[in-house]
């Protein structure tokens, strides 16, 4: 199981999702470009002391992301997903791929996905942070394997 975003645009977000590679022990792919710089402060208050150990990559594009990745299934969470989380079935090589969070996924990521999956939530909500869904999504995908 590993985590991917796609031109992450929040450095917090990204900090807590090293956190969340170094504590369950995936590894972190970021598609870049971000928009921050990698050394900004924020990021580096949220991830604390767990870079080191958050097995992070970093992409200078999508088409070097797809060139250089493992095989495995690129399951993207999307606001416009088909199939519940609740639903999928996960492997254990899947990679969980999260758009950007003002924009999200642009047509050319969706095309690319194996599957696209949503986490239900209320009808009236707009969405959930994307570190908070990466984590759900991970424990999900760790939990059924």
């Amino acid at each position: 199981m590993r985590l991917a975003l796609f031109q992450p645009a929040i450095p917090q977000n990204v900090g807590a999702c090293i956190r969340l590679s170094a504590c369950f022990g995936v590894e972190l792919h970021i598609i870049e470009p971000a928009g921050f710089r990698f050394d900004d402060r924020a990021m580096k208050r949220a991830a604390l002391d767990y870079g080191p150990l958050g097995h992070m990559t970093r992409h200078p594009d999508w088409n070097a992301f797809q060139r250089d990745r493992v095989p495995g299934r690129l399951i993207l969470f999307t606001t416009k997903g088909a199939t519940p989380l609740n639903e999928f079935v996960f492997q254990p090589d899947d990679i969980l791929l999260f758009g950007s969070e003002p924009s999200g996924a642009p047509d050319f990521v969706h095309d690319a996905a194996d599957a696209r999956v949503v986490i239900p939530i209320q009808p009236e909500a707009r969405s959930l942070n994307l570190s908070v869904s990466a984590g759900i999504a991970l424990w999900e995908g760790l939990r059924g394997n």
